[in-house]
C-alpha cells in the first residue's frame, strides 16, 4: 500500500536514559490500520525501531503529555510530530479536575467507574484532607453565598479524592455527566448523573467539576501544582494499615473503580489513595524482597513501570478479615479454581498482570505504605 494512503500519526517521544542520565529523543509514527509502531532517534537521524506491529498500545492512549510504554522503554509524548496529527489529535484534548467530597464515602469506587466508562481517562489521583485555608482558596467565587460556610464545613470534614481527568471536551462533558448542583433536580432532570445517582442535596452531592477552561487550570494547580510541589498532603495514617497497589495493566483496563469498589464492599477501609507513575528503580526497590525468591521477579518490575499504578492504604478494620487472602492467590488461574470470589480470580489474568499487589507478610505492611506515601510522595 502507498505510504500516502497508509494513514499515520507523529508524535516526539522523550525517554530518560539511566545509563547516561540524559534525556533521548525519537519521532514516534503510529499507524491505526495494523497498529503498528516505528521510531526514529532525533539525534542520530537513524532509525531506531523498525515498523512492527505493537498491540500494548491503544489509539486512545495517544495524545501530548502521556506516559507509553513500547518494548519496557517509557516514553513521554512531548509534542505532535506533525501538523496533521496536531490537527487530528489534539484539538479536542482537555484536562479538568474531578473532585469527589467527603460524602462520597463508600461510593468512590462507583464514582470513578462512572467516570472511566464515560470515556474520560485519570492521569492524576489523590485522596487528601482539605484545610480551612485551602477551601477557602478554593471557593473564593462562593464567598456572598449563603450557603459558603456550611460548604466549608462540608468540604473539611473528610478526606476528598482529587483526580485530573483527560478527554475530549473533557470539561463540558464531565459538568454533563455530574448533573444539576442540586441532587433532587438531578435526579428529576438528570436521572443517570452522578448526582442523580449518589448525592444527598446542593452541597452534599458528591463531586464538584470546573465550569471553564481558566478554573479547571486555577483548580488542577491548587492540588497539582506544574512546579513540582506537593499541594495537599496525603492521607495515609500509618496504623493497623496493609498495601494495595492497582497495577498498571488493570488502570489501562479501566479496572480501577470496579476493584475500590470490591475493596469497599468487602469491608475494608481505604484510608489513603495516590496514583503513581513508577521508574524502573523505584519498582525495584519497592519488590526487592522478591528479588531472587520469586521466578517472575523480573517481570513483576516491567508490570509496575509499564504505566500508571494505584496505591491504597488499607486498613483492616474486623480483625477477622486478611486483606492478603481477600486478594487471593497470587496466580488468578489458581485463584479462580480455588478462591472464585477473589480480587485476583474476578480482575487478574495472569500472574504478573494479577490486577492487585498485596503486602504478603505482616510486618511488611506499614513499610510497603511508607515507601508510596512517605517516601515516593516526597
Amino acid at each position: 500500500m502507498a505510504q500516502s494512503q497508509d494513514e499515520r500519526y507523529a508524535f516526539i517521544a522523550e525517554w530518560y536514559d539511566t545509563n547516561a542520565s540524559l534525556f533521548r529523543r525519537y519521532e514516534l509514527l503510529y499507524y491505526p490500520k495494523d497498529g503498528s509502531v516505528e521510531m526514529y532517534d532525533m539525534k542520530n537521524r537513524c532509525r531506531f525501531l523498525n515498523r512492527i506491529k505493537y498491540e500494548d498500545l491503544q489509539f486512545k492512549d495517544l495524545f501530548v503529555g502521556n506516559k507509553i510504554t513500547i518494548f519496557s522503554r517509557h516514553l513521554n509524548l512531548v509534542d505532535y510530530g506533525d501538523q496533521y496529527t496536531s490537527r487530528m489529535l489534539g484539538s479536542r484534548k482537555e484536562r479538568t479536575l474531578a473532585l469527589l467530597k467527603p460524602d462520597v464515602a463508600l461510593k468512590l469506587g462507583d464514582v470513578i467507574d462512572m467516570i472511566i466508562r464515560a470515556g474520560f481517562t485519570i492521569t492524576k489521583a489523590k485522596m487528601t484532607k482539605v484545610s480551612r485555608a485551602e477551601a477557602i482558596d478554593f471557593y473564593a467565587d462562593h464567598q456572598a453565598k449563603p450557603y459558603y460556610n456550611e460548604l466549608l464545613e462540608f468540604m473539611t470534614s473528610g478526606p476528598v479524592v482529587a483526580m485530573e481527568i483527560l478527554g475530549d471536551d473533557a470539561i463540558s462533558r464531565w459538568k454533563n455527566l455530574l448533573g444539576p448542583a442540586n441532587s433532587s433536580v438531578a435526579r428529576t432532570d438528570a436521572p443517570n448523573s452522578v448526582r442523580a445517582c449518589f448525592g444527598t442535596d446542593g452541597i452534599r452531592n458528591v463531586a464538584h467539576g470546573p465550569d471553564s477552561f481558566s478554573s479547571a487550570a486555577r483548580e488542577l494547580e491548587l492540588f497539582f501544582p506544574s512546579s513540582g510541589g506537593r499541594g495537599p498532603a496525603n492521607t495515609a495514617k500509618y496504623t493497623h494499615c496493609t498495601c494495595c497497589v492497582i497495577k498498571p495493566h488493570a488502570v489501562k483496563e479501566g479496572l480501577t473503580g470496579k476493584i475500590i469498589k470490591a475493596i469497599l464492599d468487602g469491608g475494608f477501609d481505604i484510608s489513603a489513595l495516590q496514583m503513581f507513575y513508577m521508574d524502573r528503580a523505584n519498582a525495584e526497590e519497592f519488590y526487592s524482597i522478591y528479588k531472587g525468591v520469586v521466578a517472575e521477579y523480573a517481570e513483576m518490575v516491567v508490570e509496575l513501570c509499564s504505566g500508571p499504578c494505584v496505591a491504597l492504604e488499607i486498613r483492616q478494620v474486623d480483625p477477622e478479615k486478611v486483606f492478603r487472602d481477600f486478594c487471593g492467590p497470587s496466580d488468578p488461574e489458581i485463584a479462580r479454581f480455588l478462591r472464585p470470589g477473589t480480587l485476583r480470580a474476578i480482575f487478574g489474568k495472569n500472574k504478573i498482570q494479577n490486577a492487585v499487589h498485596c503486602t504478603d507478610l505482616p510486618e511488611d505492611g506499614l513499610l510497603e505504605v511508607q515507601y508510596f506515601f512517605n517516601i515516593l510522595d516526597n
